[in-house]
């Protein structure tokens, strides 16, 4: 593995685990902390709803998660807003546009390309391969081939 790509990978990885498993329960105590000691401590209606910390933390992560997990999947099932995301994902994912190595490079589409050749001699055989079909099958035969060389097809969505 090249030296840059290590360096991305890595950069990928620590934002994974630092953004997941490291700053969010960091970022959670520290709010249940900040707000019951800056602001429940201080206002005496919440300090008798809320006498000690743990009560406090154990009633925000009741209601709390939940209420979170509610809050996530309306984000992701019911706003244009993970639409969005997607679609943004989408335009900056070179694999939209060509073969992922592996599989789809090392099988899948040299096994479409065959029998794509296959069909065409079929259709010759028997004389059903008119001019309009054998010019579609020699273009996506040449799609193919560019995709399994590692080009790419097709256009990608204008950025905004």
């Amino acid at each position: 593995m090249q030296t840059k790509e290590l360096l991305f990978r890595s950069w990928y990885y620590l934002r994974v685990g630092l953004g997941t498993y490291v700053s969010f329960p960091v970022t959670y105590v520290s709010t249940l902390v900040t707000l019951y000691y800056l602001a429940i401590r201080n206002i005496p209606a919440l300090q008798e709803l809320f006498p000690t910390f743990s009560i406090f933390a154990v009633l925000a992560t009741v209601i709390g998660l939940p209420l979170s997990v509610l809050i996530g999947w309306a984000h992701l099932k019911r706003t244009q807003a993970w639409k969005s995301e997607v679609d943004i994902a989408a335009e900056a994912n070179p694999y939209y546009y060509k073969l992922a190595p592996g599989v789809a490079r090392e099988v899948t589409y040299p096994m479409y390309r065959e029998l794509v050749v296959a069909v065409r001699a079929l259709l010759n055989k028997e004389s059903l391969l008119d001019p309009s079909t054998d010019r579609r099958l020699e273009e996506l035969m040449q799609k193919l081939e560019l995709l399994v060389r590692g080009g790419h097809v097709g256009k990608p969505r204008a950025k905004i």
